[in-house]
């Protein structure tokens, strides 16, 4: 039988809730870890800066994977399919010669 869930009251003070934007992440890992870099580059820039590092586990990275999925498809369902600019969707398949 699953328990019920336990309500979390989380701590956001007035500087976490301005944000921090980034552009950006690069993602490391270790057998134990995930390391996300949040980046912002800027334009002509030859270096990015990074803004926050976030490590975490890779089950906790698994279900970050699976929240991001679910929140993409609710965004996208109230606003619409997000575009990638610069990207052209392809389908990756094969093709028989004739």
């Amino acid at each position: 039988m699953d328990q019920p869930k336990q309500q979390i009251s989380v701590e956001l003070t007035p500087e976490q809730s301005e944000g921090i934007y980034a552009n950006g992440v690069g993602i490391n890992h270790t057998p134990s870890e995930f390391i996300l870099d949040f980046v912002r580059f800027l334009p002509g820039a030859k270096k990015a800066k990074v803004f926050a590092r976030i490590i975490m586990t890779p089950q906790n990275a698994r279900l970050l994977r699976k929240a991001l999925e679910e929140n993409l498809k609710k965004y996208e369902e109230k606003f619409g399919q997000i575009k990638i600019f610069g990207k052209e969707e392809k389908e990756i398949g094969f093709r028989q010669n004739d």
